[in-house]
């Protein structure tokens, strides 16, 4: 690891010693709470897909707790070997294609070669490329689910916004933040709405206006929150300036092949939307297809066969501490679920409703998920988990499924772009060479901001009935 150059991946020291104290203490937070609350779980049964869900009828019971110390040391480790643990391997082995291949392309100069082009061809209007960004990136969010897949392009944004005269914050916000602020709309997202719907017997993607109102309001507060915080950043480092560039036809065509490739990988994770067998190997396809564009523009561009593997060994190995970042964060939820002390927690949760005011529950719902995503940012996975307990819920106070399921995804949505255990996050943060306290103190007023928007939605729907 070192100081991080423009368009390369070394992740440095001082952001990645920042975000790994931060997971640190939550694992020792994590650890602390097994020693205070006691075991327990609800019985789950088997749907036809074969997916573990909640049975509601069969209540909740204590178990036995706790967890031995050695094995919350360990379980940065261990957790390779739980349930869930392929996914955690393709995130980690999807950062590793990123880092090598990136850096191979700064290596040989197609990455610089590629800004100053849209530079050159968007600095007189990057107020209106910004908004484009912003609105390319939450479609892909609301649309088809896409959120670790858009992690390729957080790095190239982020160079860009450098290069409009803007921040390294900005261009997360253009990239991720925005894909995570559409996957939080859910208009048409499979993995939270579509599953959520499922699971509580709705139409598929059923009930789309509400969603939609909520993509547009959202936009706009993400674009107004952009515009002031790049303005100020613009006045402090001054605008681009492209007047060097020189086009090159050997990088011309270099670039069209990354371009077509990559296009090709998005195009698919575009068709996942429609066609459902695609939506468990997105990442897949894009990992793929990120590396074959990366390769083949690479050679293309002059580079030979041996220095593009020294340079994407070099970038592997740049980018392979932030693999203990994850598996860190990732073995929070290892914890509380070996302990059995996450079924606690959700019951605990569910115990207070009783005790609300019945228009408070949407939001108290919306609060429940937004506690649980921190342990589990998989948004299926929580779907499964909550969805059984949350629509009864609703139910009792007269609130709709379809506005349950709407509060499900505001509440997993939002906070990946926030909590440090989502490991897209700390890739995007790593590579972009953020640390999180940066990033928090960046993106709070932004998530308050959006907390009382998407609150004042939840409510509208419920006193219009939806």
């Amino acid at each position: 690891m070192n100081g991080k150059k423009e368009g390369g991946l070394n992740i440095s020291v001082r952001s990645y010693l920042t975000s790994l104290a931060v997971i640190f203490l939550l694992m020792a937070s994590a650890y602390i709470l097994t020693l205070l609350i006691p075991g327990g779980q609800y019985v789950r049964t088997e749907d036809a897909a074969g997916n573990l869900i909640i049975d509601t009828s069969a209540g909740f019971s204590s178990v036995p707790g706790g967890l031995p110390f050695w094995k919350w040391l360990l379980s940065p480790l261990l957790v390779l070997n739980s349930s869930g643990s392929g996914t955690l391997i393709a995130v980690i082995a999807f950062l590793l294609i990123i880092g090598g291949i990136f850096t191979a392309l700064d290596a040989c100069g197609l990455m610089k070669y590629m800004l100053d082009r849209l530079v050159l061809r968007f600095s007189a209007v990057r107020w209106r490329l910004m908004a484009l960004l912003v609105l390319f990136f939450m479609v892909l969010g609301a649309m088809i689910g896409s959120f670790e897949e858009c992690v390729p392009l957080v790095p190239i944004v982020v160079a860009l916004s450098l290069r409009l005269g803007w921040d390294r914050m900005t261009g997360i916000g253009m990239s991720l933040l925005a894909a995570g602020c559409g996957f939080a709309s859910g208009v048409c997202n499979p993995f939270t709405v579509g599953v959520a719907q499922q699971l509580v017997g709705l139409p598929m993607f059923s009930g789309a206006g509400l969603r939609i109102l909520s993509f547009i309001c959202i936009y706009l507060l993400l674009l107004v929150f952009l515009r002031r915080h790049a303005r100020r950043a613009e006045k402090a480092s001054g605008t681009a300036n492209s007047d060097s560039f020189t086009p090159d036809g050997r990088m011309d065509r270099a670039l069209g092949w990354f371009a077509g490739i990559l296009g090709g990988g998005i195009l698919l994770v575009l068709a996942s939307g429609f066609v459902r067998a695609l939506q468990d190997y997105t990442m897949i396809i894009v990992a793929v297809m990120f590396l074959a564009a990366g390769l083949t523009a690479c050679l293309i561009s002059g580079m030979g066969a041996k220095d593009l593997l020294r340079e994407a060994s070099r970038g592997i190995v740049g980018i392979l501490p932030a693999a203990l970042m994850i598996l860190m964060a990732s073995s929070i939820k290892y914890t509380l679920e070996e302990a059995h002390i996450l079924d606690t927690l959700l019951h605990g949760a569910v115990g207070l409703a009783d005790r609300l005011p019945g228009w408070t529950v949407v939001l108290f719902i919306y609060l429940i998920v937004l506690i649980m995503n921190f342990f589990i940012p998989s948004g299926s996975a929580k779907a499964f988990m909550l969805m059984p307990i949350i629509a009864p819920l609703g139910q009792l106070f007269g609130i709709s499924a379809q506005l349950c399921v709407l509060a499900f995804a505001f509440g997993d949505g939002f906070s990946n772009v926030f909590y440090p255990t989502n490991p897209a996050l700390l890739i995007s943060l790593g590579l972009a060479d953020v640390s999180y306290g940066k990033w928090f103190r960046f993106s709070w007023k932004f998530q308050a901001a959006n907390l009382l928007l998407t609150g004042l939605l939840l409510l509208s729907g419920l006193w219009i009935g939806y």
